[in-house]
């Protein structure tokens, strides 16, 4: 009986490979099932069975499951169990192959980023079929979206499948693939808390239940609800991770050398070039502020942030099956999902659109020295002020995201004479709605309310001022709609045409249509209202893409084995494309296997890029804070030296977060790339299996957005991305999709496993997968200069959801001890990265490496109880804090790390 553990299978016997074998990652990362394998054959040889053929992800080639050689990781639902995860994403993020982007005050979901590539370059599917993108960016499949109820496994391909599902299929293809049938009614509820006070607690409940036997009665229905819940972390439940005292400590960067908006007010007067706050004496006003240079406040921004935001998921999913006969099985599928993630910033501030500011004059009681006791401030001269006010009795700025998403699938599958054939009908629809929920008013208004004399930038508002704060209320509006339409049909035919040395010579060809359509709309309040300040748009774009393919498969001799595969693809709006793979799998030896792949691979930019909006003005704020390298000169790329220069206001030109151009591009053309690999998997000895994969991919005008930290290091070389109004200030940084120049990336993925002799106190095992990283770099234009980032910051955007950049560790792997005994099995789990330098756009003195880090988990599960099943486990068991960085607000390094902090989890399954 095959233990549950946690690994990813490589078969040693002899196999026949798909063009997915053939490719890259050897992925022994579960030689543990070869090592049970062994031990159960040691043990008996039961009477043998007939050998189901199963299709495989990457090979559109039905084969015998034994004799599967692919470089797939494969996890099954028993080993989510086991582990105790509690989403789809932590089931991915196990995997040091497939990085993830969770649910983040973004608002987009969890995506996953295979060999870090971008998101927009692994493909997700759900039973070998496409899902329908997460809207807004039009670029990656939100995986919060999978019912992790309903999954009976995971399966990982590391490696291109281009000419089988789709020509963007470049970084490696995730595969959920759900319960074929289901009879009986299972409840399973689980719980996970922080040892450490606040939030970041996570709640899932689930419902399966079924009826009718596929293999009795030639029918089955069943369906699935599931709900999972996490509340928020405030970044002050971490003190550890917040707390300037101890980020000084530890000798992170202040977070701004000069205040900039603030509560109470910073002010700058534009005739006297004085800086200041009138508070400024007095210690600002604690928790909202501190004081800073130039004789201004400084926001708490950790006062506000959040650690984690809030998200809730839920899903729904049935399937019916229906045998017409033994040959021919008709099936049917819905997924509805939604999901809510609660976004929340800083409170709202007076910037305006276009960067309009908000003044006060000396008739308002609350200039500094007037009527209403603000204290006053020297040299100002009665000037009129411009006013950077942070609006702190609002509370901070909260927005609220849903998303939801429908799927039908209508299958049939069978035999026909010597073919057999799949037959399938899909449609999807995706919708991305968000809201003001609290703290955001009119911005025009809220200037309004300053200049008027109504609202104290300085303190306390009065009766009025929070009667006009509540008039001017934009809570409950819509910020943006938008909807995403995916619908397709696909045929594929398989049968045997001949017999050579090693089996029978297998024929696949296949053809496919598909249309997508976006449609992006940007409410008419987005104009007035702040952290918006743009005005609203409206954007569609549509296309069919329609393709034929054919795979081969060559057993040349039982040894050595042939695959060719080949798509064509016709774009409505990009023409036609041809992409090839070949590989091959050679055993001379029972212990030892080579295998290798050659493909191509063709991304046409999304339907965002291409046609989402583009807007005449800034559309957005920088990630990080910067110095406008014109009006505010320091040494480049190093935020916070620079010096303003005359008449230039610092609270807004320094070390500030400057207004940007964000959107699609109509001239972006389509991306190409090529794909090698070579992979050896050796079993040294008994139960033992070591397997090296080399990988090599390189892109051809790579498709992305230039990273803000490469634009503002070398603003003179950037400087045509730096739009200005004609008084001279930053209208907005240019920063929309683009061509970049190639990227490259190689590497050898490496897996280990090892069953142990069998003991009177148990079975032993220990498995390892990791991946060394030994190139990875880009050009940010055709024909520029190769820029490393391994190891680093680096300059290549993660997708088109952000542009911020991807983190590539030089190593990562996962390591999984385990011990399994009668109803008992327990595992002990390390997640190891190496380290990497950080952002370090501060001053030289704050410049730091991020050293590697390491976290270990352990889960331990009974099965004896009758129809229950226990898990209960401890997450970072030795309750490692993330490294801290100059990178984020948060100050902790997100990419690699959680700030939960040590966490115990229960997971209790009745199966009636």
């Amino acid at each position: 009986m095959e233990e549950t553990t946690m690994h990813y299978r490589t078969r040693s016997t002899p196999y026949r490979l798909s063009r997915t074998a053939i490719a890259l990652a050897v992925l022994a990362l579960a030689a543990q099932a070869a090592a049970q394998q062994a031990d159960a054959a040691s043990a008996a040889t039961p009477a043998a069975a007939p050998m189901q053929k199963v299709e495989v992800t990457g090979s559109t080639i039905k084969r015998v499951a034994s004799e599967m050689a692919l470089p797939v990781t494969t996890v099954k639902a028993d080993e989510f169990a086991n582990a105790a995860l509690t989403t789809v994403a932590d089931v991915v993020t196990s995997m040091p192959v497939a990085s993830t982007n969770v649910p983040s005050a973004a608002g987009a979901g969890t995506n996953m980023n295979m060999r870090g590539i971008g998101i927009n370059r692994t493909l997700v599917l759900l039973n070998g079929r496409r899902m329908v993108n997460e809207p807004l960016s039009n670029g990656f499949v939100n995986v919060d979206m999978i019912p992790m109820s309903a999954l009976n496994r995971v399966e990982v391909l590391r490696d291109g499948a281009s000419s089988t599902y789709g020509t963007d299929a470049i970084g490696g293809v995730v595969n959920f693939i759900t319960k074929r049938s289901y009879k009986g009614l299972n409840v399973t509820g689980q719980a996970v808390v922080p040892q450490a006070s606040g939030g970041g607690r996570e709640h899932r409940l689930s419902i399966l239940g079924g009826i009718g036997d596929l293999e009795a009665d030639g029918w089955n229905i069943y369906a699935t609800v599931d709900t999972h819940k996490r509340s928020a972390l405030d970044a002050s439940d971490r003190p550890e991770l917040s707390s300037p005292e101890r980020l000084a400590e530890l000798g992170i960067a202040p977070r701004a050398a000069t205040g900039n908006y603030a509560q109470p007010a910073n002010v700058f007067s534009p005739s006297t070039g004085i800086t200041g706050n009138p508070y400024y004496a007095s210690g600002c006003t604690a928790p909202y502020s501190t004081p800073a240079l130039r004789n201004t406040c400084i926001q708490n921004a950790n006062y506000y942030v959040l650690a984690l935001p809030a998200n809730a998921q839920t899903t729904f999913f049935t399937k019916g099956s229906l045998k017409l006969s033994e040959d021919h099985l008709v099936t049917a599928e819905l997924l509805y999902a939604k999901e809510h993630i609660t976004t929340q910033r800083a409170p709202s501030t007076t910037v305006g659109f276009n960067g309009a500011v908000a003044q006060i004059t000396p008739s308002s009681p609350y200039y500094p020295g007037g009527s209403a006791g603000v204290p006053a401030m020297a040299g100002l001269n009665g000037s009129t002020l411009n006013v950077s006010w942070s609006v702190a009795e609002l509370g901070p700025a909260i927005a609220r995201d849903q998303q939801q998403a429908t799927r039908l699938v209508l299958a049939d599958e069978g035999r026909v004479g010597k073919w057999d054939y799949r037959l399938g009908f899909i449609y999807g629809a995706g919708e991305r709605d968000s809201w003001f929920r609290q703290g955001y008013v009119n911005g025009l208004k809220l200037q309004a309310g300053v200049r008027n004399g109504i609202l104290n930038p300085f303190g306390t508002q009065s009766a009025a001022g929070l009667a006009y704060l509540k008039e001017i209320s934009a809570d409950g509006g819509q910020i943006r709609h938008t909807t995403n339409l995916y619908t397709g049909i696909d045929l594929t035919v398989t049968r045997e045409l001949m017999q050579l040395g090693g089996g029978a010579l297998t024929l696949a060809a296949g053809a496919e249509f598909h249309h997508d359509a976006n449609k992006d709309r940007a409410l008419d309040g987005v104009i007035d209202v702040p952290y918006q300040n743009r005005l609203p748009s409206y954007a569609s774009g549509s296309r069919n893409i329609s393709a034929l393919f054919i795979e081969t498969d060559l057993p040349v001799t039982k040894e050595l084995d042939f695959n060719i595969a080949a798509r064509a693809d016709s774009y409505s709006d990009f023409g036609n494309t041809v992409n090839p793979k070949a590989s091959f799998r050679y055993q001379p030896a029972r212990n030892l296997m080579l295998r290798g792949s050659a493909s191509t691979g063709f991304r046409a930019p999304t339907l965002f890029d291409r046609y989402g909006y583009r807007l005449p003005g800034a559309t957005a704020l920088t990630t990080s804070r910067w110095d406008d390298p014109v009006l505010c000169p320091g040494t480049p790329g190093l935020a916070g030296t620079g010096k303003p220069v005359a008449g230039a206001n610092p609270l807004i030109v320094c070390n500030a977060q400057l207004p940007v151009q964000q959107g699609s591009n109509p001239d972006v053309l389509p991306e190409k790339s090529r794909s090698l690999t070579f992979g050896v998997v050796l079993e040294p000895m008994r139960n033992m299996m070591l397997s090296l994969d080399y990988y090599n991919i390189h892109f051809r005008n790579s498709i992305g957005q230039l990273p803000q930290n490469a634009i503002f290091t070398n603003p003179a070389k950037y400087a045509d991305l730096f739009v200005r109004n004609a008084n001279g200030s930053l209208a907005y940084v240019k920063n929309t999709v683009m061509n970049l120049g190639d990227l490259r990336t190689s590497g050898v993925d490496v897996g280990f496993s090892y069953g142990f002799p069998r003991q009177p106190v148990g079975d032993f095992k220990i498995a390892m997968d990791g991946t060394y990283v030994h190139q990875f770099e880009n050009q940010n234009e055709k024909d520029g200069a190769w820029i490393s980032n391994l190891g680093r910051f680096g300059s290549v955007g993660s997708g088109n959801v952000s542009a911020s950049p991807t983190y590539t560790f030089r190593w990562k792997h996962s390591l999984r001890l385990s011990w399994a005994k009668g109803d008992w099995f327990s595992q002990l789990t390390q997640n190891f990265n190496t380290g990497y330098h950080d952002l370090n756009n501060v001053a030289p003195e704050y410049f730091r490496d991020i050293k590697p880090y390491s976290v270990w988990n352990l889960t331990a599960s009974y099965k004896g109880f009758k129809h229950i099943n226990l898990t209960a486990g401890v997450s970072n068991l030795f309750d490692t804090e993330p490294p801290v960085t100059n990178s984020n607000s948060t100050a902790y390094a997100n990419n690699i790390a959680s700030p939960i902090g040590r966490a115990f989890n229960a997971r209790v399954s009745y199966e009636f």
